[in-house]
């Protein structure tokens, strides 16, 4: 496979094995906000564009929606750092992008402004950058594009899709949220309730309650997060994980309960909001990411301040 066109290695981050690692990758205007000068990208052309970014080139980017996430898994390294100094299974941040090596200074010298510990950052000038997630070992993929997106998920990569919006730092502790059907678990039900309403849903998971659901797009990043807070005792973990799902407790609850104890996969707290809005919940959690394939729940979220990624 080509590899991409400029990768840069920050040698002031120490290099994780991408193999025992939690690769994250993140675009620029997912971990920066970039809008006005994806906006000049837009009207002016790509010229324009890399001669804003050269001249500005010492002037850090505000932070943009992953900003915060990727500070809390930076505390979380930290954290598994001091109780094991030779341990692998680390997150490893990397910076995937599509600006030319010209017009990538100004992104780097945010990274270090800010002290964010991104190990490489790979300009890549193919239309489609996602063909380079797998060679790199990446479990998650953060982007501000959705042709992006759904590519990575074509490739069985978990994905998901930021909107750049204001963010609050909240506390350092990890907090991550998942949707549950079509998010953690596959979209069966979802199914079954487009085609049959709730009432044909709720049948549908009573006959089905023994049998765990399929795995969703982000099963995959959820059980590797779940390994690394089994390094911790519960009071003392850095990472908070919480399912926020539609389903009802009383009547939907017990099948996707069964499914997590069935995976192995411990949840802190698990929210049934059985139809409700989930944007007063979200704002008692405070999250550093909420994951939702509803885009009226994403938007709820954005309401309140939540930092949203839609799974398509």
């Amino acid at each position: 496979m080509a590899q991409p066109e400029s990768t840069v290695i920050n040698t002031e981050v120490k290099q994780k094995d991408p193999s025992k690692a939690l690769v994250i990758a993140v675009t620029t205007r997912a971990i920066f906000n970039l809008e006005e000068e994806h906006k000049l990208y837009l009207e002016k052309g790509k010229d324009e564009y890399t001669r804003h970014q050269q001249a500005n080139q010492d002037k850090p980017l505000p932070p943009g929606t992953a900003f915060a996430f990727i500070q809390a898994v930076q505390y979380v390294n930290k954290k598994i750092l001091e109780s094991n100094p030779s341990e692998k299974d680390l997150f490893d941040i990397l910076v995937l992008s599509n600006n030319s090596p010209e017009s990538s200074v100004r992104i780097i010298n945010s990274a270090k402004h800010y002290g964010l510990e991104i190990s490489k950052f790979c300009f890549v000038s193919d239309e489609d950058s996602t063909q380079y997630l797998k060679s790199h070992g990446v479990k998650l993929f953060l982007s501000a594009d959705r042709t992006d997106v759904c590519n990575a998920l074509r490739r069985g990569v978990s994905a998901a899709l930021v909107f750049q919006q204001e963010v609050q730092a909240p506390s350092t502790l990890l907090r991550v949220v998942f949707d549950g059907d079509a998010v953690l678990f596959s979209d069966e039900t979802d199914q079954v309730f487009r085609e049959q309403g709730l009432e044909g849903a709720v049948q549908y998971e009573r006959v089905m309650e023994a049998v765990p659901l399929g795995e969703g797009p982000l099963k995959a990043f959820a059980m590797h997060l779940g390994k690394m807070r089994k390094k911790f005792s519960q009071e003392e973990s850095p990472i908070r994980t919480y399912l926020v799902t539609a389903r009802s407790g009383r009547d939907m609850g017990i099948r996707a309960i069964r499914t997590l104890r069935e995976w192995g996969l411990a949840i802190d707290e698990a929210f049934f909001m059985d139809g409700a809005p989930k944007g007063p919940i979200l704002t008692q959690i405070q999250p550093h990411i909420f994951f939702d394939d509803g885009l009226h729940n994403i938007q709820g979220a954005q309401n309140v301040g939540v930092p949203s990624a839609w799974v398509p």
